[in-house]
């Protein structure tokens, strides 16, 4: 991905942090200070020793060029990925060959990175022209398919019916039922196969608690539950966009399956969601030629970050392959054909109306969207009462930020960033507001992307 003479910024080594706790860990541990033997190679791994809590000093090495934008290991009993140690390490050389000279790794770092280097050198041609695999019986997997088909359908139907209960009843009494009666309907929409279904039942779920006017927002997600279970339903009568898409939302799994398209990426945001299960990363980029928005998701286990680690303002030369389905923005990264370097190249904006219109827009293709990637030109964030907005700067029109985005301490660095006057910002509009990302400073200038999550 890199070679030594490529370092990255402090930045980039603090995005892949798995959690606030090591991100300041690494800091503290990103001076000289504790470190001896620490090194370089023209190859891209970076190596040291650090003074812990044992008798012997962590051994801590990294190779800069794995596909996913790091791999590391370290003797430190830290089950989190990367250490601290790993992210000290790296902190000291982003500062230069002053603080990690180039050499020739000792032999534990040798042999480690010899052995990933020769694991992927041999999976690489299995994975493009290796031996075959046996053929899959096209019968067999026409029955599955069919089984699991059977099976929600009968789940959406067992919806159909608990939502029109519900709604019978009212929702008075939906509170003092609790959330036990949400996550059995839930818990019966994982035995009918349907993931996407129960997701939905347990967001739902959350609503009563929500605060004032929770019954309206009840109702919506109840008439879109009802929408999504009509849509299987009848997903043989649905224009074939919309069918790929209703079967998506139930949670059928799906590949990337368009040809593959070589751009210019530029990295517009990166976040982690995450609850006790699973830790999700969301890259957003934008091909400077084909002009097309792609969406990475990765994963990896709660608590540890996802392998992929590719921060905003960076661009990587690239391939990437989109999944099936009408407006479906998400893509499959593939062979990268340069390693990703910073750039001061912007994305194109759009006013706050055109946002607006683009997002409904896309509602046609997926009433079921939360929220649609955009790039605002020309915005200032302003106080709206106990609220905040992003107001246009060439025109009398703004957009709500959402209340995530005004918990965040990102807002800060968005009103600091901007100063009073306007600014490029990338995020996400839906029906809740604006979320901000990203933002660049004063148009015009050469200032780098600033992260705001």
């Amino acid at each position: 991905m890199t070679q030594q003479g490529v370092r990255w910024t402090a930045d980039r080594v603090l995005a892949l942090a798995p959690d606030d706790a090591s991100r300041e860990a690494g800091r503290r541990l990103g001076a000289a200070g504790p470190w001896s033997g620490a090194g370089g190679s023209e190859e891209g791994a970076v190596w040291g020793l650090c003074e812990g809590g044992g008798t012997e000093p962590y051994r801590t090495v990294v190779d800069v060029t794995d596909v996913s934008g790091a791999a590391y290991r370290c003797s430190c009993p830290s089950r989190k990925v990367p250490c601290k140690h790993a992210l000290g390490l790296l902190l000291l050389w982003a500062e230069g060959e002053g603080r990690v000279p180039r050499g020739q790794p000792p032999d534990w770092a040798e042999r480690w990175i010899a052995a990933r280097r020769g694991r992927a050198e041999r999976e690489r041609p299995a994975g493009a022209s290796g031996a075959a695999a046996p053929p899959a019986d096209p019968r067999a997997a026409r029955r599955r398919a069919e089984r699991r088909a059977e099976r929600i359908t009968a789940g959406a139907t067992e919806l159909e019916r608990r939502l029109a209960d519900l709604l019978r009843g009212g929702l008075a009494g939906v509170q003092q039922a609790g959330y036990g009666l949400w996550e059995e309907t839930a818990a019966r929409m994982v035995d009918a196969q349907a993931p996407g279904l129960a997701a939905r039942v347990r967001e739902a779920a959350a609503i009563p608690s929500s605060g004032s006017g929770w019954p309206a927002r009840l109702l919506e997600e109840c008439a879109l539950l009802h929408l999504l279970g009509r849509g299987w339903l009848r997903r043989e009568d649905l224009p074939d966009g919309l069918a790929v898409t209703v079967r998506s939302r139930v949670g059928l799994p799906a590949s990337p399956d368009g040809p593959p398209l070589r751009d210019h990426w530029l990295v517009l945001a990166q976040y982690d969601t995450g609850d006790s299960r699973l830790t999700t990363r969301r890259i957003w980029l934008y091909g400077a030629a084909s002009q097309r928005t792609a969406l990475l998701l990765s994963y990896g286990a709660a608590g540890r970050a996802p392998d992929l680690a590719l921060p905003a303002g960076l661009a990587l030369e690239a391939e990437v392959t989109a999944y099936p389905g009408p407006g479906q923005l998400r893509a499959a990264l593939g062979e990268r054909f340069a390693p990703p370097a910073h750039t001061s190249v912007r994305p194109p904006g759009l006013t706050t109306s055109q946002a607006a219109a683009r997002y409904g827009d896309a509602l046609r293709d997926d009433p079921w969207l939360d929220a649609v990637p955009v790039t605002l030109d020309r915005v200032v964030p302003v106080p709206d009462g106990d609220s905040w907005q992003l107001a246009d700067a060439d025109a009398d029109t703004a957009l709500p930020l959402t209340a995530a985005a005004r918990a965040r301490s990102g807002l800060w660095r968005l009103v600091a960033v901007s100063g009073g006057g306007p600014v490029k910002v990338f995020g996400e509009l839906g029906h809740q507001g604006f979320t901000p990302l990203t933002v660049w400073p004063a148009d015009g200038g050469e200032g780098t992307a600033v992260p705001l999550c």
